[in-house]
């Protein structure tokens, strides 16, 4: 210490000093610093793959969602085209109770060619109807009245025993599109 002077001990020594321990805090620094550099690589990959399987569950999601919506659509579609039909086909029924009621008078009359005029219209008419998927019930005297099938317009005595609770007359035919009843047979029953 003697051959250098203080300046030259004031730099060397306390700079020395700092030096070596800087040097070693900063060694330990860079130490951490990877350390914690891996667990924010770590961790961000952590996250991304959360994020990727959000993502994914939202997209399958969203995919199942679609497809529920095309098959509820498809479904919609196909009961609009049977509804459609349907509301023709119970506008179009009185027009056969008319040939019904047209037929029955026209077979009093001596005119047997506007009869089978007549005829051949209803016939084509109900065939075309028939082809369609319309189906009359068939409903006669006797059959047992059920209220599932039949509408009872009135009850009255029975004229026999047996025919308690039987269909006694058929006042207007029902009708079937496919396996729904668009129009229930009305009937008498007795009592």
């Amino acid at each position: 210490m003697s051959n250098k002077s203080k300046v030259e001990e004031m730099e060397e020594g306390p700079n020395n000093g700092q030096t070596s321990e800087s040097t070693e805090l900063n060694g330990e620094n860079v130490g951490v610093e990877q350390g914690d550099t891996l667990k924010e690589e770590v961790s961000v990959e952590d996250q991304l793959r959360e994020e990727l399987a959000k993502e994914k569950d939202k997209f399958l999601r969203l995919f199942a969602e679609f497809e529920n919506f095309k098959k509820r659509t498809s479904k919609e579609r196909m009961d609009l085209f049977k509804t459609a039909g349907q509301e023709v086909m119970v506008s179009l029924l009185p027009v056969l109770d008319d040939f019904d009621r047209a037929l029955k008078e026209l077979s009093k009359s001596e005119d047997k060619e506007m009869f089978k005029g007549v005829e051949l219209i209803n016939n084509k008419f109900n065939e075309t109807l028939k082809n369609k998927g319309l189906e009359q019930i068939e409903v006669k005297q006797g059959d047992a009245f059920d209220a599932e099938v039949h509408d009872a317009i009135t009850q009255i005595p029975a004229p026999d025993k047996k025919l308690k609770g039987k269909i006694l007359d058929v006042v207007e035919k029902g009708f079937k599109l496919g396996d729904r009843i668009i129009r229930h047979p009305k009937v008498v029953v007795g009592n």
